[in-house]
């Protein structure tokens, strides 16, 4: 049997077979174990979303078989031998996918963690972010696409390990899509050295860090993160808040190296994803083929238009700079002036790439804010405009499409993964219900 994902949370319907968890069901319940895999479920809620459609699907019904979906919508006919279980008044629905997380880091003291990257253990940092990962997956968000985990002068990969922990059901988790160290410049929002004194570490960063500067050391670079488990390929090509030693918007990869990044990376059938918010470094980016554009503050409404037309998604990570713009006054003067560069600009991005079409993914940023306050990033999207049915939407089949997972996950239909939650109410009418899953 193919078991695609196997993990837990403290409000779940657990199917198993054997030692062999199946599906999740999240929802505030409580916890009902289902021993045989063959034993049919039936959730019922008096609304559905099923990833899909415009609207809500009154008197939502699933059948869960093992841990496939066999039937799902309003009036369909329930098995005589089936376990129903009748959660009220909550809006079943797809469980949720964050694409873009760092769960192995925790940024929210950024002077403290700066601290923490000359003299914390990796060995701490790997058991600290099985909290993260649960926090994650209780607040129901059952996938995640992890862009960096990197740690000054180790080579561990810490998300690959997480990821694979979760998989064999060591450890509490979402499903795991990892970018490993991540690519960029020498002197560039991914170096970890900058900001440091020159050679504090005893070496220059090279491709096995991240760091790379031309073609062919970026195609070096792509090569040994898949070599070593990464899922999807995230590089860093303008500059950045969290990063001292650059301007936010600049460009950081020539367009030739943005052409090897992308055809390297889609050679070995991953995807692309870059760290983004100049809008120049972005129209290199969308022109040279880049799956989805992360942060993009300083676009403007051509480029947008030119990410519509390539089909680029937007991960727009609203929460980060809701969390720095809260807390601003305690990080560093240079960062401060970057971040609130880059939210005065934001706000007026989004509402564009709404306008216009874009494609938009569900992303946070998570690890710059706690971990499992994910869904706080919907009311920030719906307060800018975009449409609750949508913004739902953007956390369930646009994730899973540009995760390259929709064939098994991100809507509600049969034959998919029985991987769903609920939340309490109607989240068209009251978005920060998914809050409280």
């Amino acid at each position: 049997m193919n078991i695609f994902r196997k993990s837990y949370c403290r409000s779940c319907i657990r199917l198993s077979c054997a030692t062999a968890v199946l599906a999740a069901v999240v929802f505030p319940a409580g916890v009902i174990s289902v021993r045989a895999a063959d034993s049919t479920i039936v959730l019922k809620g008096a609304r559905l979303f099923d990833g899909k459609s415009k609207a809500l699907i009154q008197n939502g019904v699933v059948i869960v078989q093992g841990d496939k979906i066999v039937d799902v919508g309003s009036n369909i006919a329930i098995p005589s031998d089936a376990k129903v279980i009748d959660l009220g008044d909550v809006t079943l629905s797809p469980g949720f996918m964050d694409a873009h997380t760092h769960l192995t880091v925790d940024y929210t003291d950024f002077n403290k963690r700066r601290l923490e990257e000359l003299d914390l253990n990796v060995s701490e940092q790997a058991i600290r972010a099985t909290a993260y990962a649960r926090a994650t997956v209780e607040a129901g968000f059952t996938t995640v696409r992890d862009v960096g985990s990197r740690f000054i002068a180790s080579h561990e990969f810490v998300d690959v390990a997480l990821r694979n922990s979760i998989n064999k059901g060591v450890v509490i988790g979402p499903r795991m899509l990892v970018a490993t160290h991540g690519i960029g410049a020498t002197g560039g929002h991914f170096d970890p050295t900058s900001g440091f004194r020159d050679f504090l570490f005893g070496r220059e960063p090279d491709y096995t860090d991240g760091i790379a500067d031309g073609p062919d050391e970026i195609r070096k670079a792509v090569r040994f993160e898949i070599k070593n488990g990464a899922d999807v390929i995230k590089a860093a090509v303008s500059g950045g808040v969290f990063s001292l030693a650059d301007e936010v918007d600049t460009p950081q990869f020539t367009p030739a190296e943005m052409a090897a990044l992308v055809d390297e990376t889609h050679r070995l059938r991953k995807k692309v994803a870059v760290h983004c918010h100049g809008d120049q470094a972005a129209r290199d980016a969308i022109q040279a083929g880049v799956d989805s554009i992360e942060h993009g503050s300083f676009m403007k409404s051509e480029t947008l238009t030119l990410m519509k037309n390539k089909g680029t998604f937007l991960t727009p990570t609203l929460m980060a700079t809701e969390w720095i713009m809260s807390k601003i006054d305690n990080y560093p003067p240079a960062l401060q002036a970057k971040a609130r560069a880059a939210a005065a600009a934001r706000s007026d991005m989004f509402r564009n790439a709404v306008k216009i079409g874009v494609k938009i993914s569900f992303g946070t940023d998570a690890a710059v804010f706690p971990h499992g306050q994910n869904a706080k990033e919907f009311a920030l999207m719906t307060g800018l405009g975009m449409a609750p049915i949508d913004a739902l939407k953007s956390a369930t089949s646009n994730d899973a499409e540009l995760l390259g997972i929709a064939q098994k996950t991100g809507t509600l239909e049969k034959g998919k993964l029985a991987d769903i939650i609920a939340m309490p109410g109607d989240p068209t009418a009251d978005i920060t219900a998914t809050e409280r899953v």
